[in-house]
């Protein structure tokens, strides 16, 4: 339960931090590469023990590192853009919504049971996703409201699976923080060169307070992947049951933080839609 309470903690912190960035102009871009290079510091920092190059070479685990370190950097940049574009609230439930996701792999991989109530519960998460994101807006803007909230949903659903996935048949106790800092490293080597990119174009102007500002994200940022895994790996809930209750806290904790600190308004749509999201997740867990 510790670690469960713990992840839960991290990994609503970056969300919040999305929202500041968007208040101070804080390059997106360029804070996640920070970010990352931060975390596989702090990872360097708090491994238990010496490892080589040659040992990293020959985990199980380093094409699955690899692979979650690109789709690490691509999800959060969409993340930061849905939540100053769409909202806290909005990104914070596309985000984890994405539980039916893993909870659907399970079934195939896991031998884990879907009841009717699971299934009818995944279609309704469906429609809160939709209810969720939208605003009050023009049709021709509908779409751009749409697409941010559409690629975190299949994004953090992406990388809960894979990390389900990795935990369970390659990722042994003992490297869990070598995993964490190994994929942070990847994808901060994604972050460069796309920052390269954009610096060779021209499109780029590099300033202090985006580095201030991925420093500040990296450090839970880490911690939100360890604890992650440390909590898929404690066992102590069937994995459809334990994604779902920190899914559900993620979404209560943001959407709340949005309203009270940063005057997020949410219609009766979207009112509406984090109630079905609610449900459809109790019914998932039930």
């Amino acid at each position: 339960m510790v670690y469960l309470f713990l992840s839960i903690l991290f990994n609503t912190l970056p969300f919040v931090l999305f929202k500041l960035f968007a208040k101070y102009d804080i390059d997106v871009l360029q804070a996640l590469v920070v970010n990352y290079l931060t975390a596989f510091l702090v990872g360097l920092l708090f491994l238990e023990e010496s490892t080589t190059i040659y040992e990293v070479g020959n985990q199980s685990w380093l094409i699955g590192s690899i692979l979650l370190g690109i789709v690490f950097i691509v999800n959060f940049y969409f993340t930061t853009l849905a939540s100053q574009l769409n909202g806290l609230s909005v990104a914070t439930v596309a985000s984890k919504m994405s539980v039916i996701i893993p909870v659907g792999l399970g079934v195939f991989i896991y031998n884990e049971h879907l009841s009717p109530l699971k299934i009818i519960g995944i279609a309704i998460a469906l429609l809160a996703v939709y209810f969720t994101s939208m605003k009050e807006a023009s049709i021709s803007k509908k779409c751009n409201f749409l697409l941010y909230p559409i690629l975190v949903f299949f994004g953090a659903g992406i990388i809960d699976s894979s990390l389900k996935y990795l935990q369970t048949f390659y990722l042994p106790t003992n490297r869990i923080q070598l995993f964490s800092t190994v994929t942070f490293l990847f994808a901060f080597v994604v972050g460069i060169l796309a920052l390269l990119y954009k610096s060779i174009k021209g499109e780029i102007a590099f300033k202090g307070k985006n580095i201030i500002g991925g420093i500040i994200l990296g450090v839970p940022n880490y911690f939100a992947l360890y604890f992650l895994v440390k909590m898929l790996e404690a066992k102590a809930f069937q994995s459809a049951t334990l994604f779902t209750i920190h899914n559900i806290a993620i979404v209560i904790v943001s959407t709340f933080v949005g309203i009270l600190f940063f005057k997020e308004t949410i219609s009766k749509r979207n009112a509406f839609g984090i109630g079905l999201a609610l449900f459809a997740l109790f019914l998932v867990t039930y």
